[in-house]
């Protein structure tokens, strides 16, 4: 017999949290399960997910600032968890699921305050701070690389390979054949900053192409994101180089972009090579410098190790370096199709199943025909950091 489960899933307001949470509330409701979504205001007001899912927006305070901050962030950490237990006392969730970011901590606290399980998700290669915060609290830890930076060893009972959840239409890219590529065929480049752009690639890629062979800029097909300020300088460079190219502040239809790419560039958020790996598509990443324990570097060691990308530091990624590096991939035969494949088997397709499996496990079910059954009790299996069971 199918039975109805409720389930919160709290993610923080950028794109690296929430798609994640967005893939997972969509395979645990074609499931037949409720499911409620716990995140800030940036995260309710992103574009195209989360259209059939209940939204709550709880204080979530950052701890940072110095006695003050700190102060003022406990507080409102502390008035979201008091609103989240309001919740809970007529939502009655089975497990409750945090994917990073500070608007996820106050649902997590909740849960943890009233007895219902909580699990967590890590997108990064490096353990985000209020993961950390509470690895020793939860349940079970979820992560999307064998190795996990800040993760203590003392938790790999609890910890999942599982890898990050991606969207329906990237993962039918999964099955598809790497776009057709001859010496004469279009060469088609997708350029991409993730969720908020990034102005670097806008400087260098357009010089960086420039400086390409003749016989493969002649071939070249740009689709790029740029920052609203860097659009139109971008289009004018283009033009003057006679390049085709699509330019958008939102690459709305990512999944048919990357459908046809042949190269990708772009920045090494977890959601991007999750994608990238998933579809199968090689690439040239440039990790972000500034983000949180340097992640974005962490996280291309797995796709660069397998041959399936090449990684550039901000530092050293000149147009001179860039058209090197699209040289060595580009111009030697099969070489595209080959990093292609060494992607693609570093993907993880079965990620949002897999995490719905593991939220399915615990307890039994409180909620079957709106009757309150049970109250969730039992934990997932025990499994090492490699994901295999102990």
């Amino acid at each position: 017999m199918s039975i109805s489960r409720h389930f919160v899933l709290a993610a923080g307001g950028t794109g690296g949290h929430m798609i994640p949470a967005h893939a997972v509330a969509q395979e645990l409701m074609a499931r037949g399960h409720h499911v409620a979504i716990v995140t800030d205001e940036r995260g309710a007001k992103i574009p195209g997910i989360f259209k059939d899912v209940a939204v709550h927006v709880l204080p979530a305070g950052r701890m940072s600032g110095g006695p003050l901050g700190w102060l003022r962030g406990a507080k409102q950490i502390m008035a979201g968890r008091n609103m989240a237990r309001r919740m809970y006392s007529t939502f009655q969730p089975t497990v409750v699921c945090g994917f990073g970011g500070y608007p996820a901590m106050p649902a997590l606290l909740g849960a943890i305050k009233e007895g219902i399980p909580a699990v967590i998700h890590e997108q990064n290669a490096v353990l985000g701070r209020v993961n950390r915060l509470l690895s020793r609290r939860v349940d079970a830890i979820v992560t999307a690389y064998p190795d996990v930076a800040r993760l203590k060893p003392k938790y790999a009972h609890k910890v999942h390979l599982l890898g990050n959840p991606v969207r329906e239409e990237i993962l039918a890219l999964r099955g598809e054949e790497f776009p057709a590529l001859t010496d004469e065929s279009v060469f088609r480049l997708l350029v991409t900053g993730g969720s908020q752009g990034a102005s670097i690639l806008s400087s260098v890629v357009p010089e960086g192409l420039s400086m390409l062979p003749i016989s493969l800029r002649r071939r070249l097909q740009v689709t790029q994101q740029c920052r609203a300020e860097d659009i139109e300088k971008v289009r004018a460079t283009y033009a003057e180089l006679e390049i085709p190219a699509d330019l958008a502040t939102y690459i709305a239809d990512m999944p048919e972009k990357l459908s046809w790419a042949h190269l990708v560039i772009a920045r090494a958020g977890a959601s991007t090579l999750a994608e990238l790996t998933v579809a199968g598509r090689p690439a040239i990443l440039i990790p972000l410098p500034s983000a949180m324990d340097d992640h974005q570097t962490a996280n291309v060691c797995e796709m660069v190790d397998a041959g399936g990308a090449r990684s550039i530091r901000q530092s050293a990624f000149t147009p001179v370096e860039l058209a090197k590096q699209m040289q060595k991939m580009a111009m030697e035969p099969g070489a595209l199709q080959n990093a292609a494949k060494r992607a693609w088997n570093c993907g993880r397709p079965a990620a949002a199943h897999d995490m719905a499996d593991l939220l399915e496990s615990f307890g039994t079910a409180p909620l079957m025909n709106d009757t309150l059954v049970t109250k969730p009790a039992a934990h997932s299996p025990k499994v090492n950091l490699k994901g295999v069971p102990a």
